[in-house]
């Protein structure tokens, strides 16, 4: 019963084999400078990789991630909405109200907030100006 398996398997890793060997045979080789290096649309590299981020960074990524997760509920919701009716619409409005209150607490926490503060900026600029006048 399992002998179809094996041999999909088989045909699978033989095409395979074959075609790792013909780009071995056919491909090209060639050894000049910039072959090793690391190609980033044009521009040459500078300095290391491992370069410091900003924790709000990665505040704002995990933050995409959380709210782009909840897709996944909502798709899931619209495509079983004729099964679940009211009770399953109840359901999403409270999630999506906890979504937008969820939201609303971290806009007003500053946890969106990944530039310079303008009215900061604004205020170090006045101060700058009232000396010479």
């Amino acid at each position: 019963m399992l002998w179809p398996l094996v041999v999909y398997g088989a045909i699978v890793l033989s095409l395979v084999g074959l075609i790792l060997g013909l780009s071995y045979v056919l491909g090209q080789r060639h050894k000049e400078r910039a072959t090793g290096e690391p190609y980033e649309g044009g521009i040459v590299s500078a300095g290391g990789a491992r370069i410091r981020f900003s924790s709000q960074f990665y505040l704002v990524a995990m933050l995409f991630v959380i709210f782009d997760v909840e897709v996944v509920f909502i798709l899931a919701w619209a495509i079983a909405f004729r099964e679940l009716g009211w009770y399953g619409y109840a359901g999403v409005a409270v999630f999506v109200l906890m979504l937008v209150v969820v939201l609303i607490y971290e806009w007003r926490n500053g946890a969106l907030d990944f530039g310079p503060d303008g009215n900061k900026i604004l205020a170090a600029y006045k101060k700058m100006q009232k000396p010479a006048a």
